[in-house]
């Protein structure tokens, strides 16, 4: 079964929106995990606009299943990774003022900046895994920097799934995933994963480990409740 990682970035959104501590992050994450999720995910950006440095820290003290750290590897964010060593740390390529996530690594061109950080990462016991397009060349090329996982960056996927053309959007993705376990990586998915989209993708990606899934599930949750939106990714991973 696909493990469910909850990113929890929309609920900091939403407390921070109003300067106090509603939704508690810590209460929620507890909650998260007693629905069934098996992982949870932040993506803390040199801004703090919506997860804070101390977040992590204080998640670290509370988190029961896997912890998940994602951001693009500026000195910053490497010493707290370091300081908190989650399951596994997520490198992901984005600008500080990206809104989102909005591409994987160029992991040829930026193989030995990556090797670095990386070993720095796993010497200090930390999972580690690269944001990458669908692309079999940078799968191949994230091989050689001696990440453990890939996660592949799931936007376009979603973009063509919502229009109808659900063969032609998955079909990168399978080869992308093919190229993934032919070299020993083993294979994340994320970004704008939905209840909608999500049964599709996992049929049809070979050795998928885990999911990373916020926005979409927080959104879907205020209609359906949480609990019942968490077990229902559940229900369509396995």
């Amino acid at each position: 079964m696909t493990k469910l990682s909850v990113n929890i970035n929309k609920l900091a959104t939403l407390r921070n929106s109003r300067g106090g501590n509603v939704p508690n992050l810590i209460t929620s994450t507890q909650d998260i995990e007693s629905f069934g999720a098996e992982g949870i995910t932040v993506h803390p950006r040199p801004d703090e606009r919506h997860i804070r440095y101390q977040d992590a820290r204080d998640l670290k003290k509370i988190v029961t299943t896997e912890f998940n750290i994602e951001g693009n590897p500026v000195p910053k964010f490497i010493d707290l990774v370091l300081e908190v060593k989650p399951t596994q740390v997520t490198l992901v390529p984005d600008a500080e003022d990206a809104i989102t996530s909005n591409a994987g690594w160029d992991t040829i061109k930026h193989k030995t900046f990556l090797v670095d950080v990386i070993n720095t990462f796993k010497e200090n016991g930390i999972r580690t895994s690269i944001f990458v397009d669908p692309d079999p060349k940078m799968v191949e090329a994230a091989a050689l920097t001696g990440t453990d996982r890939v996660e592949l960056y799931t936007e376009s996927y979603a973009h063509e799934f919502a229009i109808g053309n659900k063969e032609a959007a998955v079909e990168p993705f399978v080869k992308a995933a093919e190229a993934a376990n032919k070299f020993g990586l083993g294979l994340n998915a994320g970004h704008d994963l939905s209840l909608d989209n999500i049964q599709f993708f996992k049929q049809h990606i070979p050795n998928l480990l885990e999911v990373s899934i916020g926005h979409a599930l927080i959104c879907e949750s205020l209609y359906l409740g949480l609990e019942n939106v968490i077990n229902m990714y559940l229900h369509r991973l396995k």
